[in-house]
């Protein structure tokens, strides 16, 4: 049986007897089956359509976004959303809306080079997912939606080199961890005015924590958010509804808008260091799997990925490739939807045979050989890795007592070991591990053996600090003087919050990591802490 139909099989299961569980209604639980498999319908059986000259609100408070970019082809998405933070964004229920489309050179869109009609389908929650396909390689384009009066704010997107193009320089941004709670997105707006061609998102875009009506340690005094949001995110309602929250920030707004992003998720998108059908607490796997599948649908309606991502239930092909001529190959890891439960009940633990078992898998047997394979067929300079949870190891304590973190490749050690023996052999020379979730910034040496400073070094590991996730941090963490001192190809460590920029060129690339000094006051300005460089062919970072 594949997993997709034993999911299915757990769904119907659950949902049969639905009235005994805890957390949703015997409404909800057929809510939650029906999604599973409810795709907007054709012909007859279609919703009926709104005429989009009666919508008598702006329906793009949640802005625009493009991503995934390939060499003649660019998705572009929005959301029709006039009352965002009500359930079904405050257009008539059950009904589609037609948004029209355009794409061109310049942005007075005086060189339109495409434009068309794509239809908000209510079992979307209105969601628009375009594909713009037949379009020029390695250039910028322009884009923007109408719905009867009405105009979205003005896109920015690029596609990818073509396949056999050398381009002589790549600018990306990875960003990460964004609890509205926490602070402002203030990095996202300094991140709109940089010069990137994509942004690489790497987990926890959304919080399923309770956002209270002064959102947190924003401290609104000129709003009150409304008590929708005010509890956990458990059902479908609920995920969309964080979405249109965390989606309405203007900083967030502005990002997306700027720049072309790509995303992966990590744990909070779906629930705090569930690993595969596995929860963080002690629920029924049939029970998680209805959450897990609300989360997944949520987060593709929401973010701007193509068909292949869209989920089935509660399982959803993540894990993708993008190439960016002969410069560049990234491939997009999720590491938490098949991945062995953590090791001795998870958190910083000794290292033991539980750990270091040989069967733990952090990515799942199906997509390390798809990750493996994609090395061996790679043609490109840099072999670039976005993923979730730090790669190197990192010890606690300079001494033998150290713990490591049992979420973080750490807690696999032999899921590592496969992954780098496996760079090896396909003779990768470049490697770089791009990496979020431990809400502050780090830059790694990535050695054959950790336990060895004079072993060889294999790759890079850049990990971007958080948006906002951990309120405002500092630049010194308490534990600074026991990591630096335990791990010795830390090269640098800061626990502000911001972003990284990499610029990947012919000969070498440099990191860039930009802070602010704060996130629970708007405003800050943006700094750049450091700066390395590791050459092509000599891996290793060392100081810009």
């Amino acid at each position: 049986m594949t997993t997709d139909h034993a999911h299915a099989d757990e769904l119907r299961a659950a949902a049969s007897h639905f009235g005994r569980r805890r957390f949703l209604t015997v409404t909800g639980a057929a809510a939650a089956l029906a999604f599973a498999v409810n795709l907007p319908a054709a012909g007859a059986a279609a919703a009926a359509e709104l005429d989009a000259r009666r919508i008598a609100e702006d329906p793009f408070t949640l802005g625009v976004a493009s991503g995934d970019p390939l060499p003649g082809s660019v998705l572009l998405w929005t959301r029709l959303a006039p009352r965002p933070y009500e359930t079904g964004g405050g257009l008539p229920a059950g009904r589609r809306v037609g948004v029209e489309w355009e794409l061109a050179h310049d942005e007075r869109f005086r060189r339109v080079v495409r434009r068309g009609t794509a239809l908000a389908h209510p079992e979307l929650d209105h969601t628009v997912h375009v594909e713009v396909e037949h379009l020029a390689p390695g250039r910028p384009y322009f884009y923007r939606f109408r719905a009867g009066e009405w105009t979205s704010p003005v896109g920015r997107t690029r596609t990818a080199p073509a396949p056999g193009a050398y381009p002589a320089g790549l600018r990306l941004a990875a960003v990460s961890c964004q609890a509205y709670h926490d602070g402002y997105f203030t990095a996202y707006r300094h991140l709109a005015d940089e010069d990137v061609d994509l942004v690489f998102h790497l987990g926890d875009y959304l919080y399923e924590y309770a956002v209270n009506g002064a959102g947190g340690a924003r401290a609104y005094k000129d709003r009150v958010l409304p008590g929708v949001f005010d509890r956990e995110t458990l059902t479908l309602e609920d995920y969309r509804l964080r979405y249109a929250l965390y989606k309405s920030d203007p900083d967030l707004i502005a990002a997306h808008a700027a720049h072309p992003f790509a995303v992966t998720w990590d744990d909070h998108e779906t629930e705090n260091n569930y690993a595969g059908d596995i929860p963080e607490n002690d629920v029924p796997p049939e029970e998680f799997l209805i959450r897990r599948a609300a989360a997944y649908r949520a987060y593709w309606e929401n973010q701007p990925l193509r068909r292949p991502q869209r989920p089935q239930g509660p399982d959803m092909r993540l894990y993708r490739r993008l190439r960016f001529g002969r410069l560049a190959q990234f491939d997009i890891l999720d590491t938490r939807q098949y991945r062995s439960d953590q090791a001795y009940g998870d958190g910083w633990q000794v290292p033991g045979p539980e750990s270091e078992d040989p069967a733990r898998t952090l990515t799942g047997a199906a997509q390390e050989r798809w990750l493996t394979d994609g090395w061996r067929e790679s043609r490109a300079l840099w072999n670039v890795l976005p993923q979730q949870v730090v790669f190197s190891e990192r010890r606690s304590v300079p001494n033998e007592a150290f713990k490591l973190s049992m979420d973080s490749w750490d807690g696999y050690p032999a899921s590592r070991r496969r992954v780098l023996a496996g760079a090896e052999a396909a003779g990768v020379e470049n490697l770089m591990v791009l990496t979020g979730d431990v809400h502050v910034a780090y830059g790694m040496d990535i050695k054959a053996d950790f336990r060895d400073p004079d072993s060889r070094t294999l790759g890079t590991e850049i990990v971007t600090t958080s948006i906002s996730s951990g309120k405002n941090g500092a630049q010194r963490p308490s534990n600074y003087a026991d990591l630096t001192r335990a791990n010795p190809h830390l090269r640098f460590y800061d626990g502000r919050r911001g972003y990284v920029t990499v610029a990947l060129g012919r000969d070498s690339a440099r990191a860039d990591f930009r802070t602010v000094a704060a996130v629970t006051t708007p405003g800050a300005p943006v700094t750049t802490a450091a700066s390395f460089v590791t050459e092509a062919g000599a891996p290793g970072l060392t100081p810009a």
